[in-house]
């Protein structure tokens, strides 16, 4: 089965233009409108298709293309919300998916209407080809988009775990997550997410003696803050691999262009500890790399005070830790404790993330995405990869669903690093691979 690709990459931008132009900015989301437009789209080409409505304008489109049997489902699962705007800082309309100089421009393009488009022509182009053909798949394929994921998903993929579980019995998903990123040398690397680091928030508190701000006193709290806040800003959790960061290190030494890298990314799976340290000074340099073999800690908010000509008593400071799979957050906060070394500053844990299980890199899931890759680009390099961001993927992960993060889409790093900023925007040839990667991955795994 082999779609007219030309014909499909039109109808791929015209379906992610419709997808940018409802305005789904979450908070409040309202994604209700954007949902019915996914209904049409797929009815109207027979797919069987479900609109529910968890709350006032939210909801959630399941779709689905029945198989034999034979084999369980399979999930295309992208989410419909996306995250708010600064308009004066948009060359463009950040909702009128606008073309220009090669680029479709929208708010989601990437972050994750350019992935819900890709799942959408997948479904539709599968469903033409069964029909032409009179084929039959081995697997269903069910197409989920859901609401409320930039915001936690109590909305979305959070509410169908709870009331719906039946709806997401599958042995594989496809989901966002991961990445297809153009480095240097014209080199392309598809780094499909496999697990991902848990997040935690913790509060470090300060107390000191109160008073007027016109008598300075020692012990001051904010100063007292301050001081284990740059403590914390030197400290470096223990490096730790994982069996994925080590596939994805040990791929990515292959094709990386950069010498003195690949000797360290090779260094860092060697197994031999002095090797291992040295590879990992080098590559900790570079933020991302240093994210993904490390627990990672980042002050995120500040609290205290009440006036201006008021000392307070206590301060605090919110921090973001992820931690790596298999790593406690218990031990990370004693070692920050060890670290900051003073009994006015007290650490408390605010939210506590859960674990999920890490995807297999063997699976046949996994082997399909391999394979469609080679079929569309020998040349690029397929690795596992433990995100440093948090997805629905892990709620399906503990539902014992084998799911896979990808960014469908070859990109710079400096156009990757658009979304969630200013001028998100896609490739429009890299449209046309992210349809067809999803479409072949698919149509290997489920036939």
């Amino acid at each position: 089965m082999s779609p007219d690709w030309l014909s499909v990459r039109g109808e791929t931008i015209e379906r992610l233009q419709a997808l940018i132009r409802f305005d789904t900015t979450n908070p409040p989301g309202n994604e209700l409108p954007l949902a019915r437009y996914l209904e049409k789209a797929l009815t109207g080409e027979g797919i069987e298709t479900q609109l529910l409505v968890p709350a006032q304008n939210r909801a959630a489109v399941i779709a689905r293309i029945r198989g034999d049997g034979s084999k369980r489902p399979v999930i295309l699962l992208a989410h419909m919300d996306v995250v708010g705007v600064e308009r004066a800082n948009w060359s463009t309309d950040p909702f009128g998916g606008e073309v220009k100089d090669g680029f479709l421009y929208g708010r989601g393009a990437i972050d994750d209407k350019g992935m819900l488009a890709a799942n959408l022509m997948t479904m539709l182009l599968l469903q033409r080809e069964l029909k032409r053909n009179a084929g039959k798949l081995r697997r269903d394929v069910v197409f989920i988009a859901t609401s409320d994921e930039e915001a936690g998903g109590d909305w979305g993929m959070g509410w169908l775990v709870e009331k719906h579980p039946d709806l997401l019995d599958a042995e594989f998903a496809l989901n966002e997550g991961g990445r297809t990123r153009i480095i240097a040398g014209d080199r392309t690397y598809l780094a499909v997410q496999s697990a991902e680091k848990i997040s935690h928030v913790v509060k470090v508190a300060a107390t000191g003696p109160a008073g007027h701000a016109a008598v300075p006193l020692r012990g001051n709290a904010i100063f007292t803050l301050a001081r284990a806040l740059e403590k914390l800003s030197r400290h470096e959790e223990p490096l730790c691999l994982t069996d994925i960061t080590t596939g994805f290190f040990s791929r990515l030494a292959a094709i990386w262009p950069e010498a003195s890298e690949r000797r360290a990314m090779e260094d860092l799976v060697s197994g031999v500890p002095l090797r291992m340290e040295s590879g990992a000074r080098i590559l900790s340099q570079t933020a991302v790399f240093n994210a993904v073999i490390r627990n990672g800690i980042s002050p995120v908010m500040l609290e205290g005070g009440i006036r201006h000509n008021v000392i307070p008593a206590s301060v605090a400071a919110l921090l973001n830790v992820r931690t790596l799979p298999g790593q406690p957050l218990d031990a990370a906060i004693a070692r920050m404790e060890h670290t900051v070394g003073d009994p006015a500053v007290t650490f408390e844990v605010i939210e506590r993330g859960i674990e999920a299980p890490a995807s297999n890199p063997q699976s046949a899931m996994f082997e399909a995405i391999e394979d469609a890759t080679r079929a569309i680009d020998p040349a690029i390099a397929v690795v596992p990869y433990l995100s440093t961001g948090v997805t629905d993927s892990a709620r399906l992960r503990r539902l014992g669903v084998q799911a896979y993060g990808v960014l469908p889409f070859p990109m710079n790093q400096s156009d990757e690093e658009r979304m969630h900023g200013h001028d998100e925007r896609v490739p429009l040839h890299s449209l046309e691979f992210g349809t067809r990667l999803i479409y072949e991955a698919v149509l290997r795994v489920a036939s």
